[in-house]
């Protein structure tokens, strides 16, 4: 059986190359995302213990205590515990810094990236040789003082900055300006992947980040022989306990370590995902593909069970030839996940977020599951083949012909079929009236639509038959050619509905959530719309803030009606944290669309808020009520009044306040995070935006956007739905169409007798070929038709969920892509067949006689 099985292996190795390919891209996918996590980390890795090689110790300043002194809140690190330091045994070098944070501006005034996280700012502080041995100069020479910096050379390209030019920056404050002096190369992976670097003298960043004269780290390098733990005791012990605490170079290495898995884990999801849905859409080919197979050797199997062999001889036979599948998917499909490892840092880069470059990293992991998803997804799917299989009698080998489902089990699966769809379908409709999206009706609704999704993919051999002699009166219209082509469809329901499987499924997700995001993008437009009154938004990146006195130039910008000042903090009730906006309540209508259901904002004042309706819910309060909780940096919880309930807004956020009391308790005291801006008219152009950008100083920190940008934003974050509705489609059409090609040629195979004598009445070689293309365009069409209908109810009641945390949310069907869906199916499926059409049309009418 171990020979018979290789044999028939490699008797039809050309169509086992279809599944080698489907399961191939599944494992890509797959390997190719973990190889490509190991290597982005060990690249991380890598750059992160240069910056650490020279650091044994490093030395931080405490957080002060609430109510410390004054001169704790001072930092302790100086330049006279610098000395103290420099004084321990086994210290080698004492290298102080003053670091922070600042956004640059590039060349045309455009900022660059603006991410705390990705914006190091530090001072360059020489040793003894006169060079800062962190930063070796490129060009040029070290900022000297206040009115110079330095830059690296990543930040440099991208600024277009050159020696001699003036930079436009800030740090959480005003803007400055200062002249290049020098660039720098740099390991920080905070700047290589992405970031930018700007360095100052050492006074300079002491007075932006520390204080005069103080720092926010000190590293000290160790004598050789020196260990970093004995080293970093007895440095603790000359450090004052309270202010200061020290930090092996290996412990921070290893928290960046930490670190760095955490974040390239989070580059796994997207392409694990589509590697789940090849995998599955996958399966039905293979499935498909051993079904075939099985149903072509029938006479085959019955004289082996004729001569002696088991049942379980045979299955084993059946599921031998899947394992050595199964395995030379997983070898391939490895490969090609090295190439998916090579070219993932390119497309998942974004221009402020460049992920790291470096060697492939072929660890153990991914092996191990290109093994296991290759060989246990195919060997899974072979199974059920392999077991009817075994049930062939030695019987079958007298039939000449396949014999037809038996009523019973159709009727079982009809059954089945049925129950199913109710199930789902009522969980779906059961869902339709929550309005609530919350985590466990969500889940509830995705259990419904992948109910439904089973039950289409059961009923599929039942529905072939009435939905492809509904589209027969289409092919129809090419004549005898169309009429062959529906008939040939409809022989065997069971293979139609399974190779259809593939593009239903990938046609269902697709049409699910183009529906979902092409409808919560408008709910967004006209949430944000339906909220905002203003024709400009200036803002501020999250812990930062616009100059209060910003707001005084805006309001006296030519062409500014209105300007109102915005401070965001948060509030904490027993709802959990919300958002709260401090307003003047003398402009607030006049920026905002606020729609009081009671109440008005007339009334904000010290202990008078309003809040959304959302947050009235939750905390079961109404106007003239009285709402428990702790604002902003307050560590003790206050009873405020309610003066108004207004409907769910994105612009006011959850509450309003007063802004003169929200920005006293803010995090950041007497800070504006937003200024709204109402120009008369309405006028919105370049001119203007240049105005107001000139108001507030150029800064890189600040955003200013029109109407239209603030609104394009918010719904901004249906790209990456987007991006992964495309993916799921391109991998699902690509099966789609092995799983077409594959059972054609398997057909054509089987019909070689029929096509021949086709050809022997006198149908020429283009009728063939028409013949085959218009069968396959109704396994596509049937295919498509069935997802297109159990992707749309299921967006129907998904979205219901969403129309209740969004009240401007509707269905609105992107017909445009839906349309384009249709058409790529077809398409797909016209192309699938070109090679089984070609070897159709080749047969002659003497090989009919030679298959007699």
């Amino acid at each position: 059986m171990l020979k018979t099985a290789l044999r028939n292996l490699l008797a039809h190795k050309a169509r086992q190359i279809m599944t080698v390919l489907a399961v191939c891209l599944g494992v890509a996918f797959v390997s190719g995302t973990l190889v490509f996590a190991d290597s982005a980390a060990e690249a991380h890795r890598a750059a992160a213990s240069k910056s650490f090689a020279d650091v044994a110790v490093s030395v931080t300043a405490k957080e002060p205590p609430p109510g410390a002194a004054a001169h704790q809140q001072t930092s302790a690190l100086d330049d006279a515990l610098a000395r103290k330091l420099a004084a321990v045994p086994g210290v080698a070098a004492v290298r102080p810094s003053a670091d922070g944070s600042a956004a640059l501006n590039a060349a045309d005034g455009t900022p660059l990236r603006v991410d705390p996280g990705a914006n190091p700012a530090v001072g360059y502080v020489p040793g003894k040789d006169g060079k800062d041995s962190r930063y070796p100069l490129a060009e040029g020479r070290a900022p000297t003082n206040s009115g110079e910096l330095a830059v690296d050379r990543g930040t440099a390209a991208a600024g277009h900055f050159r020696i001699g030019d003036t930079i436009t920056l800030a740090t959480d404050g005003p803007v400055m300006t200062k002249r290049l002096v020098g660039i720098v190369t740099t390991e920080d992976t905070r700047v290589t992947a992405g970031g930018t670097l700007a360095l100052f003298d050492k006074a300079t960043a002491q007075k932006l980040f520390a204080s005069p004269g103080h720092y926010t780290g000190i590293d000290l390098s160790a004598a050789p022989g020196t260990d970093q733990s004995a080293l970093s005791r007895r440095v603790a012990g000359v450090l004052p306990a309270d202010r200061a605490e020290a930090t092996t170079g290996a412990a921070q290495a290893a928290q960046q370590a930490l670190y760095v898995d955490t974040l390239t884990r989070g580059y796994e999801k997207l392409p694990l995902v589509f590697a789940g849905v090849s995998l599955f859409i996958g399966s039905f080919l293979i499935i498909n593909t051993f079904t075939m197979l099985v149903s072509r050797r029938t006479r085959e199997i019955a004289l082996l069970r004729a001569i002696g062999a088991t049942r379980r001889q045979v299955s084993r036979s059946v599921l031998l030839e899947a394992l050595v599948v199964g395995l030379v998917a997983s070898a391939a499909g490895f490969l090609l996940g090295l190439g998916i490892a090579a070219v993932l840092p390119g497309i998942l880069s974004t221009d402020g977020n460049t992920l790291p470059q470096g060697p492939l990293v072929i660890g153990p992991r991914p092996v191990v599951a290109a093994l296991g998803v290759g060989v246990g997804v195919t060997v899974l799917a072979a199974w059920l083949p392999s077991r009817r299989a075994a049930k062939v009698a030695p019987v079958e080998a007298m039939r000449t012909t396949d014999q037809p489902p038996s009523a019973q089990r159709s009727r079982i699966r009809g059954v089945a079929g049925l129950a199913l769809l109710v199930l789902g379908a009522g969980v779906l409709v059961s869902l339709s009236g929550a309005k609530d999206a919350s985590e466990k009706n969500l889940q509830n609704a995705m259990f419904g639509c992948a109910l439904l999704v089973a039950a289409l993919i059961v009923l599929a051999p039942l529905l072939a038959s009435p939905m492809i002699r509904l589209t027969g009166r289409l092919t129809s219209r090419f004549g005898i050619t169309g009429h062959l082509a529906q008939q040939n469809a409809l022989r065997d329901p069971r293979r139609t509905a399974a190779t259809a499987a593939t593009l239903l499924i990938s046609t269902a997700l697709v049409a699910g959530l183009a529906v979902i995001g092409n409808s919560t993008g408008q709910a967004l437009d006209r949430q944000a719309a339906a909220g905002l009154g203003a024709d400009y938004v200036i803002s501020s990146p999250p812990m930062t803030g616009v100059d209060p006195a910003a707001v005084r130039r805006v309001a006296d910008t030519s062409g500014v009606r209105t300007a109102s000042a915005v401070t965001d903090s948060t509030l904490f009730t027993g709802g959990g944290v919300r958002e709260i906006s401090g307003v003047d309540s003398h402009t607030v209508h006049d920026v905002m669309k606020l729609d009081f259901v009671s109440g008005s904002a007339k009334e904000l004042g010290p202990g008078r808020i309003a809040v959304s309706s959302t947050l009235a819910r939750a905390n079961g309060v109404t106007t003239g009520g009285h709402l428990n909780a702790t604002l902003g940096r307050n560590q003790e919880s206050r009873k405020y009044t309610v003066v108004g309930v207004y409907k769910d807004n994105p612009v006011a956020h959850d509450a309003l306040g007063a802004r003169t009391e929200v920005a006293h308790d803010s995090y950041l005291p007497g800070s504006v995070q937003r200024i709204l801006v109402r120009t008369d008219g309405g006028a919105v152009s370049k001119t203007t935006e240049d105005r107001l950008r000139a108001a507030v100083g150029n800064s890189p920190l600040l955003k200013v956007q029109d109407r239209e940008q603030f609104v394009h934003e918010a719904a901004g974050t249906m790209g990456n739905l987007l991006t992964l509705m495309y993916g799921m489609l391109a991998i699902g059409i690509v099966i789609a169409a092995l799983g077409i090609m594959n059972t054609l040629a398997i057909s054509v195979a089987e019909r070689t007798r029929e096509i021949g004598a086709l050809r022997a009445l006198g149908m020429d070689r283009s009728g063939i070929r028409r013949m085959i293309r218009l069968e396959a365009v109704t396994v596509a069409a049937f295919g498509t038709l069935l997802g297109l209908a159990g992707g749309l109810f299921g967006a129907w009641a998904v979205g219901s969920l969403a129309n209740g945390a969004m009240p401007q949310y509707s269905l609105a069907l992107p017909w445009g892509t839906l349309l384009l869906v249709c058409l790529l199916s077809l398409t797909i499926g016209a192309l699938a067949a070109t090679i089984p059409a070609r070897r159709a049309a080749a047969l002659s009418p003497l090989e009919a006689v030679a298959e007699m």
